[in-house]
């Protein structure tokens, strides 16, 4: 019985990190959709765009050197989380901030 109990929390603990792990994905996700909105939209420039997915690549390194070694660790969930939070107020901050593409201007560039 006991080594059922341990296999099930096992499981449960790897699915609940696996979870996690796509719960950080689907923000990040979200966020690339937010910055390309923007940008087709016009209330992102061209050079807020670089800024901004450059920002997300780093993002993006920070997780998968998170997950190089297997599990995340409560201080990295936390630092993440934190990661991603300054991510999104830089595109709402970009997004509006009154620099606009002229609207008979067409997008150009990434």
């Amino acid at each position: 019985m006991n080594k059922i109990t341990l296999i099930a929390a096992g499981m449960l603990a790897a699915s609940s990190v696996n979870a996690l792990a796509h719960s950080y994905d689907a923000r990040q996700a979200e966020q690339w959709n937010k910055i390309e909105q923007g940008r087709n939209n016009g209330s992102i420039t061209w050079r807020e765009g670089i800024k901004l997915r450059q920002q997300q690549a780093a993002v993006n390194r920070v997780e998968q050197d998170m997950k190089s070694d297997g599990r995340f660790t409560r201080n990295e969930k936390r630092a993440l989380h934190g990661l991603q939070d300054q991510t999104q107020n830089s595109i709402a901050r970009e997004a509006n901030d009154g620099w606009q593409r002229p609207w008979w201007l067409r997008r150009f560039g990434l």
